[in-house]
């Protein structure tokens, strides 16, 4: 008897656990999410965050990656001996153009402002370094499908800094690391 009464709950415990997993599995499913991985965003959050740098280096390319946490942005900026870029990177109500004071039209719930200390030319030659052109997407930046990134654009390039809007889904946490020649920013995907 008592063998039987053990089978039983062995049975009815693995029908129970199969029926969760069938369960978690169908509601995966049915929404089209993947499992959530876990994301450690501690220590971003969305204030301003800005680095004084000495040297204005011209800026060379911008680029976009996207990962399971976040959307990120890199730009490439050469230095001498890897010294640090220059930023002042915040959330702003409207993009202004430096300079003119013209107002970019950015897509998107929230406008991250980036502003890098590095022109896009040479300031001893004058020559272009980056394409930009004033309130138009970034020249080679696809962001089609991004979770945080919803629009682009280039604002100015004026007294040694760049300027860019960057259209987020809403006002979400940040973050700005540099390696070597790169500037990067991370915008979490919640």
């Amino acid at each position: 008897m008592r063998r039987l009464g053990t089978a039983v709950t062995a049975v009815v415990l693995a029908g129970a656990a199969v029926s969760a997993t069938a369960v978690t599995a169908t509601a995966a499913s049915a929404t089209g999410a993947a499992p959530a991985a876990a994301c450690d965003t501690a220590g971003w959050g969305s204030a301003l965050k800005s680095a004084d740098a000495d040297a204005h280096k011209p800026l060379t390319a911008i680029r976009t990656g996207q990962h399971d946490c976040f959307d990120r942005m890199v730009f490439e900026v050469p230095t001498a001996g890897g010294k640090p870029v220059g930023y002042r990177i915040g959330y702003v109500k409207e993009l202004h153009q430096d300079g003119s004071g013209d107002l970019i039209k950015v897509g998107g719930g929230a406008i991250l402002e980036i502003r890098v200390a590095a022109p896009s030319y040479d300031p001893g030659t004058g020559r272009t370094t980056y394409p930009g052109k004033a309130g138009k997407p970034l020249p080679g930046v696809n962001i089609a499908g991004y979770r945080s990134f919803k629009d682009t654009r280039f604002a100015a390039s004026f007294e040694g800094d760049t300027q860019i809007g960057l259209g987020v889904a809403k006002r979400l946490p940040f973050r700005v690391t540099q390696q070597n020649n790169q500037l990067v920013v991370d915008v979490a995907h919640s």
